[in-house]
């Protein structure tokens, strides 16, 4: 699962990130309602945790705009430090799937994210992304910062690879198994296939994501900054 965490306790912020890793999920966090809106209305979430007292715009605030603006049908779990059965309507009237009053379990908050991300495993496409970058699996199209992009089957077969494993490198032989099995290829024909997908999904952009780590291979990853980190789902 990819989980957007919108809480401006870094505190609380780092535990469910780790927590969340931990389990297999790609987390991305922001600390104020302005990012986390921004982050949800342009990345492809699994699930959205978002927290009600945020600075800038606030929690009931972010979930209306995302349900009302956006038509986001992504599914949100609210946090709350206010055990009040009015603050908890509130939530529910502006689009949130489910509620839990601070402090709590993460093994509670993990199993109530799965509950809510199942639920709406109809309408949700198989969508990798790192940081402006998507790839839709169904239908095989790439996309940067909403601009399509045209890629051959072997720089799609590297690209669905260097993205499921974000930020983690991917090693030459992974690269070689994944395209040809246990056939022999010389170095050339991965250096190739490399060399095009950094000039397709890179070139043209500000932010670099595709970097060689010498000796060992390539990884593809987002700028640090806000966001926690940016894996595959």
């Amino acid at each position: 699962m990819r989980i957007l965490v919108i809480e401006d306790h870094a505190d609380i912020l780092a535990n469910i990130s780790e927590y969340f890793t931990l389990k297999g999920c790609g987390v991305t966090g922001a600390l104020d309602g302005v990012t986390g809106l921004h982050l949800a209305m342009t990345g492809n979430f699994d699930a959205i945790i978002l927290d009600v007292m945020l600075p800038g715009m606030d929690g009931n605030r972010v979930c209306h705009k995302l349900r009302s603006v956006s038509r986001q049908n992504t599914p949100i779990l609210m946090l709350t430090a206010r055990d009040e059965l009015e603050d908890r309507l509130t939530g529910f009237s502006v689009g949130a799937d489910d509620y839990i009053i601070k402090p709590f379990a993460l093994s509670e908050l993990f199993a109530r994210v799965e509950t809510v991300s199942r639920r709406s495993t109809g309408v949700r496409k198989n969508v990798l992304q790192v940081h402006d970058l998507t790839f839709d699996l169904d239908s095989l199209e790439v996309k940067r910062a909403g601009k399509l992009l045209k890629l051959n089957p072997t720089t799609l077969v590297l690209l669905e690879l260097l993205m499921r494993k974000s930020p983690a490198i991917v090693k030459r032989r992974e690269f070689e198994l994944a395209l040809w099995g246990q056939e022999t290829h010389d170095s050339d024909s991965l250096r190739t296939g490399i060399y095009m997908l950094r000039r397709t999904i890179d070139k043209t952009f500000d932010v670099p994501l595709l970097h060689t780590v010498h000796s060992m291979g390539y990884k593809l990853q987002g700028p640090s900054g806000g966001e926690v980190s940016i894996e595959r789902h």
